[in-house]
C-alpha cells in the first residue's frame, strides 16, 4: 500500500470513528468528513478495497443516518444508475450503500433487513440495468455526462463485477452484443471487451440460450475454425495451413467468412489465413471473404493490387479490416478507375513523423507492421464501412459524418485529404473563394482529442475539426445558422442550398416551428414531396434528449433515406457518428438499428418522431410539394413531442 493510501485509509477511519461517536442529531456534522474522504478513496480500485474493508462499520456509525439509504432492505435497483449519474454528495453516498450491500451479499456483514441472498440479488439486477457503466459507451450522453463522478461510477461497477458473478446478467449481455455488433462499428474495442469478461460464463449454468451466443462471439475473436481450434497458436496453425490439401482450405475459407457474416467480428487467425492464401491460394479469398458477385468481380480485375494491400496491410492486429476488405469489394469501390491509384499512392506514401505516432501502436511496431500498411487498413475500414466510423468521446460530429459522407460518395476526394493530411499533416480547403489551411487555423471544436478513433479518423479529424471551426467563425455576424454556408462549402455541392434553423439566432427561441414541421413533411416525406426522392445523405442537426427527454446538447447526424416500412410506416434511416445508435431518447422515441430495414450501420425512426427531434435540415427548394396539404393534426403531434421535451429549455414564439 502507498504512502498516500494508507494516509487516506487512516484517514478514513478516523472519520469513521468520530462519525460513530458523535450523538444522533449531531451525525450530520460529522459525515461530511466522511463522505469527502470517500471520494478521495473512491479515486482507486485499491481505494476502492480500503471502503470495503470499513463497510460492515457503516450502519453504526451512521453514514446514512437521516436518509433514504438508511434501511437497505428499501433501495431500488432502478435508482442507483441515476444516483451514481448526479454529480455532489449523493453519487458517493450510493457507492457506500453498494459497498454495504456488497457486504451483506459476501456474509462479511449480517443485517437484520435483508439476507445474503435479496443482497446478491439486488446486486445483479443493479448490474443488469446498467452495462454502460460496466461497458462504457462513446455515446454524445456519455460524452456530455462525462466527469468524475462517472468515472468513480465504472470503477464501483468493475469492483462489483470482480466481486460478483455475471452469471445472472449474462442474457443482458449477450442482449447488447447483438445489438452492438448489428450496427457493425469499424472499432469494436466496447465489443471485445463485453466477451472477453463474458468468456468465463460460457461454462456455468447459464441459459443454454446465452451460452450458445457467447461461444459464437468468443469464436468469432479467437478460433473459428476446425483447423484454427486444433491449432490455436499463429506460427502453429500457419505451419499446419502448408500441410493441409483443398478440402480442408476450403472449409477454413467458409468458416472464417460465415464468422465474419454472422457477427461483423474477425479473428486474429483470420488474417493469418489470409495472408497464407495471398501468397499460395488467391483464388480462395473471394470465398473466404464471402464476396458477392460484385465483389468477387471487383478482387479478379484487381489481383495485384489486392495482394499488395494484403501483404502491406492484413495481420493479425489489423484483422478487423479484414471486414472492411470484403465490403468495399462488394461496394464496387474499385470499379472506379481514378481511385486505384489513389489508393496505392498510400503504399508508398511517406508519413509525417507527428501523424505516425499518432496511428502507430507498440503491437504494430512488435510486429513489423509499417506505418503505411496501418494507415491502409484504416482507409479500406472506411471505405468499406461508411456508416462504421465513430466520433468516440469527441465533440466532433461534424468531422465524423464528413468522412462517412465522403466515403460513401465522395472518395477520391477523402483519399486525396487522406494522402494530404498523412504526409503533410495539413489539409486545406476553400471557403468562399478563400483558402483555408487546417495547419494555420485555430483550434476547433475539440481541447484535445481521444485517441479510441479508426486510423482515418485520428489523422483527418484534427484538421477537419479546426477548418470547419474557422468556416463557422467567417459567419458569425451574417444573423442566421453559419451551417448554411459551411455545409455545401465542407460536404460538397451535393448538399442543397435550401436551409431552415427552428431556432432564431438572434433571440435563442424557437421560431415558426409550424412553418419548419410542414417544410420538412412537403421536402422529405414521400406522401407531401411530389415523389422527390433523396438523392444523397441530407446532413440534419437534432437535439440529443435523454432517456427522460431533457435536452443534452445539439449534435449532427446524416439522413440516409426515406422510405416506408414493411408496415407502410414511413421511417427515416439515418447515421448517427456516435459509436452506438440505439440510445433511448425519452417519450418512448428509441432508434432502432435492426427489424425495422435498416442497412448495416443505420438508425431508424417512424418520420414524426425523428422531426420532432430536429432542429435543422437542408432542402431542394426546386423539390417539394405543397405545405398546405400537411394535416394540421400531423404538426400538433410533433410540436407536442417537442414541446415536451427539449423544448422545456427555450421560449416558443407563436
Amino acid at each position: 500500500m502507498s504512502t498516500y493510501l494508507a494516509s487516506l485509509k487512516e484517514k478514513f477511519e478516523q472519520a469513521l470513528n468520530a462519525l460513530h461517536h458523535a450523538k444522533p442529531y449531531a451525525k450530520s456534522m460529522y459525515q461530511t468528513n466522511v463522505f469527502q474522504t470517500a471520494i478521495d478513496l473512491a479515486r482507486t480500485d485499491d481505494g476502492l478495497a480500503v471502503l470495503y474493508e470499513n463497510a460492515a462499520k457503516f450502519d453504526e456509525a451512521g453514514v446514512f443516518h437521516g436518509g433514504p439509504w438508511e434501511d437497505p432492505s428499501k433501495m431500488q435497483p432502478p435508482l442507483v444508475g441515476g444516483s451514481l449519474r448526479i454529480k455532489g454528495v449523493n453519487s458517493i453516498v450510493e457507492l457506500l450503500s453498494e459497498m454495504r450491500m456488497l457486504s451483506i451479499a459476501k456474509g462479511d456483514y449480517e443485517h437484520s433487513s435483508i439476507t445474503a441472498d435479496e443482497a446478491r440479488t439486488f446486486l445483479n439486477e443493479v448490474l443488469a440495468l446498467n452495462l454502460d457503466f460496466l461497458f462504457p459507451p462513446e455515446t454524445e450522453e456519455a460524452r456530455i455526462q462525462a466527469g468524475e463522478h462517472i468515472a468513480r461510477g465504472q470503477r464501483l461497477f468493475r469492483y462489483l463485477g470482480a466481486e460478483l458473478s455475471f452469471k445472472a446478467i449474462a442474457d443482458k449481455i449477450v442482449q447488447e452484443i447483438d445489438r452492438l455488433t448489428v450496427q457493425r462499428p469499424i472499432m469494436v474495442n466496447r465489443i471485445i471487451n463485453m466477451i472477453d469478461m463474458a468468456k468465463n460464463m460460457m461454462d456455468t449454468d447459464i441459459s443454454q440460450a446465452s451460452k450458445e451466443a457467447l461461444h459464437k462471439y468468443y469464436r468469432a475473436v479467437t478460433w473459428p475454425t476446425p483447423l484454427s481450434q486444433e491449432y490455436p497458436n499463429q506460427r502453429d496453425y500457419r505451419i499446419k495451413l502448408k500441410d493441409a490439401d483443398n478440402r480442408d482450405l476450403e472449409a477454413e475459407a467458409t468458416g472464417f467468412s460465415e464468422s465474419m457474416k454472422q457477427t461483423g467480428l474477425v479473428s486474429p487467425a483470420h488474417a493469418v489465413f489470409i495472408r497464407y492464401l495471398n501468397r499460395f491460394n488467391p483464388d480462395l479469398i473471394p470465398v473466404a471473404l464471402d464476396l458477392s458477385e460484385t465483389g468477387t468481380a471487383s478482387f479478379n480485375a484487381n489481383k495485384q493490387l489486392l495482394h499488395d494491400l494484403i501483404q502491406l496491410a492484413i495481420f493479425p492486429q489489423t484483422c478487423q479490416s479484414i471486414y472492411g476488405l470484403a465490403r468495399m469489394l462488394d461496394r464496387g469501390v474499385l470499379t472506379q478507375e481514378p481511385l486505384i491509384p489513389a489508393l496505392r499512392r498510400l503504399f508508398d506514401l511517406a508519413i509525417h513523423g507527428e501523424v505516425k505516432r499518432a496511428i502507430m501502436k507498440p503491437e504494430h511496431e512488435r510486429h513489423g507492421i509499417t506505418s503505411n500498411g496501418v494507415l491502409v487498413a484504416g482507409t479500406v475500414s472506411v471505405l468499406g464501412q461508411p456508416l462504421g466510423v465513430g466520433q468516440g468521446l469527441n465533440p466532433t460530429c461534424q468531422s465524423a459524418r464528413a468522412i462517412s459522407l465522403w466515403a460513401q460518395h465522395g472518395i477520391g476526394q477523402l483519399l486525396e485529404y487522406i494522402a494530404r493530411a498523412a504526409r503533410d499533416n495539413d489539409i486545406d480547403m476553400t471557403f468562399e473563394g478563400e483558402v483555408i489551411h487546417s495547419s494555420t487555423a485555430e483550434a476547433g471544436v475539440a481541447d484535445e482529442y481521444h485517441q479510441a478513433l479508426d486510423t482515418v479518423s485520428i489523422v483527418l479529424v484534427p484538421h477537419l475539426d479546426r477548418i470547419y471551426n474557422e468556416m463557422m467563425k467567417r459567419t458569425l455576424l451574417r444573423g442566421e445558422d453559419g451551417h448554411k454556408w459551411v455545409n455545401p462549402e465542407f460536404y460538397g455541392e451535393w448538399i442543397p442550398r435550401g436551409f431552415v434553423n427552428v431556432i432564431d439566432p438572434l433571440t435563442g427561441a424557437v421560431s415558426n416551428y409550424d412553418a419548419f414541421v410542414r417544410l420538412f413533411y412537403a421536402t422529405h416525406h414521400p406522401d407531401y414531396n411530389d415523389g422527390y426522392e433523396l438523392i444523397y445523405p441530407n446532413p440534419v442537426g437534432i437535439f440529443i434528449t435523454n432517456v427522460h427527454g431533457d435536452l443534452l446538447g445539439l449534435h449532427a447526424v446524416s439522413i440516409q433515406r426515406i422510405k416506408k416500412d414493411e408496415n407502410e410506416e414511413c421511417r427515416i434511416y439515418f447515421y448517427n457518428p456516435n459509436n452506438d445508435s440505439g440510445q433511448n431518447w425519452g417519450q418512448g422515441i428509441e432508434p432502432s438499428v435492426y427489424e425495422n430495414g435498416e442497412s448495416e450501420g443505420e438508425s431508424s425512426l417512424p418520420f414524426h418522431e425523428f422531426l420532432a427531434r430536429m432542429y435543422a435540415f437542408h432542402y431542394n427548394p426546386y423539390e417539394q410539394g405543397d405545405t398546405y396539404m400537411v394535416e394540421d393534426e400531423l404538426v400538433e403531434e410533433v410540436e407536442s413531442l417537442a414541446k415536451d421535451s427539449w423544448g422545456t429549455s427555450y421560449t416558443w414564439m407563436s
